[in-house]
């Protein structure tokens, strides 16, 4: 009797705790989608501004075997409509062909010949690298760069239309910084290619809504404007020479302030690009990607390691107290949900991802397991090279 007494107390003791871990996590993340998330309803819609004088801008794209990709996207980068009064075109476009090995070279001698303000710049293999991976061919665009404004993408990105330049740079001429684009996925069929698309969505709600508290901390190159002067301060910060990629996220790490991080959300600003095709890809990006923040400001490792760590708390403590008290268990995570939910649809809304609505519970709980498997590589030195 007395040994059956003792397992109901150790029992019910364990319970007491997992319960109370339950409602102490969906608090902090009731904290977090109500005091953060919630910041994305103040999110600006922006609006081409005709009254802003235009300044020229160059735009920076750095290419390693991306023949098929640039005779894919190049013309719609050539495309925009970025002009003077007089119609003259204020943008020029600079691709940094590193060390390719396929018939990048080839096309941008070919294109150079159609697009006026198109050039290239050629890395040669023996040449050597004062910066690691993608930052130095990136070092050499804004070396030749002859504008002080400069929008940085990626080869395999194409702009969403005609007015992306214009939209994307509007902030920096009002006196700006950095300006921090959204980079979209295409549609595909495939649950990767939806859980692609909500992670972005969701690392998006994330980085926008901290930037809207005046805490900004990492942006997407695929789609980064910046002001010169931003670039050479990150360029120059101690963190920037230890990692092959990053550069977004260092240079908003260095040159981000309260008041200079404008977050652009508009449908003809995004930058859309192919998800990777297999989870292996997946996987190495993530691993690469995932090594910068490390090098975040203290207080931001702290917020998103609490966001993080409460977040996988909920659904473990959750699972350990639905079966013995499935009320308190679902109105707990309930509580979460109903406030969590709407600033994850707005965000949903305004980058065009509504159709994943009826999966956001799944991934929610599919992005604790993604926490579990990569957390080590944030804390581990990223030897990934760019490819």
């Amino acid at each position: 009797m007395a040994g059956h007494l003792l397992i109901f107390y150790l029992a019910r003791v364990f319970y007491s705790i997992l319960l109370a871990v339950l409602l102490l996590s969906v608090a902090v993340q009731c904290v977090y989608a109500l005091g953060i998330f919630s910041r994305i309803y103040r999110l600006p819609v922006p609006e081409r501004d005709n009254n802003t004088p235009r300044l020229p801008v160059s735009v920076i794209i750095c290419a390693r075997n991306e023949a098929a990709n640039l005779r894919r996207n190049l013309p719609l980068v050539m495309a925009q409509r970025y002009s003077n009064e007089a119609g003259k075109a204020l943008y020029e476009v600079i691709v940094v062909n590193d060390c390719s090995t396929d018939d990048t070279e080839e096309v941008l001698r070919e294109m150079e010949q159609q697009y006026d303000g198109l050039w290239h710049v050629t890395i040669s293999p023996g040449e050597p690298r004062i910066f690691p991976g993608k930052k130095f061919a990136l070092s050499e665009g804004v070396k030749h760069a002859g504008h002080n404004l400069l929008l940085l993408t990626d080869a395999d990105c194409a702009p969403a239309g005609p007015h992306w330049l214009d939209m994307m740079t509007e902030p920096l001429r009002r006196g700006g910084k950095i300006a921090a684009g959204y980079g979209k996925y295409a549609r595909t069929p495939g649950v990767l290619n939806a859980f692609t698309r909500w992670e972005t969505l969701h690392t998006f709600l994330q980085y926008s809504t901290y930037a809207l508290c005046g805490r900004p901390y990492m942006a997407v190159g695929r789609n980064l404007a910046c002001m010169r002067e931003a670039y050479t301060e990150a360029s120059t910060s101690a963190a920037w020479s230890l990692l092959p990629s990053g550069d977004d996220d260092l240079l908003v790490a260095a040159a981000g302030g309260k008041d200079n991080v404008a977050i652009v959300c508009h449908p003809e600003a995004f930058t859309i690009t192919g998800s990777k095709a297999t989870w292996r890809e997946w996987i190495a990006q993530k691993q690469r990607h995932l090594s910068t923040g490390k090098y975040y400001k203290k207080n931001i490792q702290a917020l998103l390691g609490l966001y993080a760590l409460s977040h996988s708390l909920m659904w473990l403590s959750f699972a350990g107290v639905v079966a013995a008290c499935p009320g308190w268990a679902l109105a707990a995570v309930g509580l979460r949900m109903v406030s969590y939910l709407p600033a994850m649809y707005r965000a949903a809304r305004r980058t065009g991802e509504a159709s994943l609505a009826p999966a956001f519970l799944v991934f929610d709980i599919g992005w604790m397991i993604y926490n579990f498997a990569f957390a080590p590589y944030i804390a581990l030195k990223n030897k990934t090279q760019w490819k």
